[in-house]
């Protein structure tokens, strides 16, 4: 059964990795061993859009002749990455279509080991500008393993930054591969802060289609909500996302039109529209 086994365990990381690359998210952002660029122009409408234009930038760069353990960092509002799904900004009052830039960048240096398709280790010591210039440290360790037909993906974060104290971040995945173009991913999500004294809590069940070499689908229902002053569900969320390989290997454009459920609204359906486009360059790209 050896063998069975592990060419479907293989079959899942390559498609999920391969998944993971194509649409630019966070895992491959920490886990890549190659060098990595990201540049991200966001715009929600309707619910909890903020009317604006979000910039976005983040760059992972592998240095030379440290057998990939040294890599650094360039990113914007960094302790806005410390989960994969940041949370749009609320209650701000700009110009419609404005295009607002980060409020800081970061430059970090970044090292880590790893196992291929095993576990990941990193640890990162950086500062944030502008001047008052601010240190914030974080460090990330993730561990997968097949079960069956199934893949267990668990990772850890633990960080430090001034504007949000000391936090702490679990993810927990649990992947199948349903068919050639379709993998089916739950994500269990819960963040810490000790500021807040509170949990972040985010189930997603997820479906990845990819339609052709150009063009792939996102179907997700997930379940937000907090542990403070009581465990309680602040928003349900139904959405489809379309990505499209605009221009060669690196420009993509997002359409994802969703359906929120807040519980601010007393659970009432409330749509929304997020669109981006992005630049996302890596050695595979």
């Amino acid at each position: 059964m050896d063998a069975p086994r592990d060419y479907l365990s293989g079959k899942i990381v390559s498609f999920a990795s391969s998944i993971d690359r194509f649409f630019g998210g966070d895992r491959h952002y920490q886990e890549s061993n190659q060098s990595v660029f990201q540049l991200d122009l966001t715009r929600v409408a309707g619910f909890n859009g903020n009317r604006k234009f979000d910039l976005a930038a983040r760059l992972n760069l592998r240095l030379p002749v440290t057998e990939g353990r040294l890599h650094l960092l360039i990113e914007t509002d960094p302790e806005k990455n410390i989960t994969s799904e940041p949370t749009p900004a609320q209650g701000q009052t700009v110009l419609r279509n404005q295009v607002v830039a980060p409020s800081s960048v970061a430059l970090a240096a970044r090292y880590e080991t790893a196992a291929a398709n095993v576990w990941h280790f990193s640890t990162d010591a950086g500062l944030k500008f502008p001047i008052p210039i601010k240190p914030f440290v974080r460090a990330r360790g993730s561990f997968s393993a097949p079960m069956g037909e199934w893949r267990l993906k668990a990772a850890e974060s633990v960080y430090w930054f001034n504007t949000i104290g000391v936090g702490e971040t679990s993810q927990f995945d649990l992947e199948r591969f349903i068919s050639e173009p379709a993998l089916f991913r739950a994500t269990s999500t819960a963040t810490w802060l000790n500021d807040k004294q509170n949990f972040d809590l985010r189930q997603d069940l997820s479906i990845y289609h990819t339609l052709n070499d150009r063009t792939a689908l996102l179907y997700q229902a997930s379940v937000i909500g907090v542990s403070n002053p009581q465990y309680q569900v602040t928003d349900y969320v139904v959405q489809m996302l379309y990505r499209y390989r605009m221009h060669r290997e690196w420009l993509f454009f997002e359409l994802s039109p969703q359906l929120h459920f807040p519980r601010v609204m007393n659970y009432q359906s409330s749509p929304a529209l997020s669109m981006r486009l992005e630049a996302l360059f890596d050695e595979s790209r």
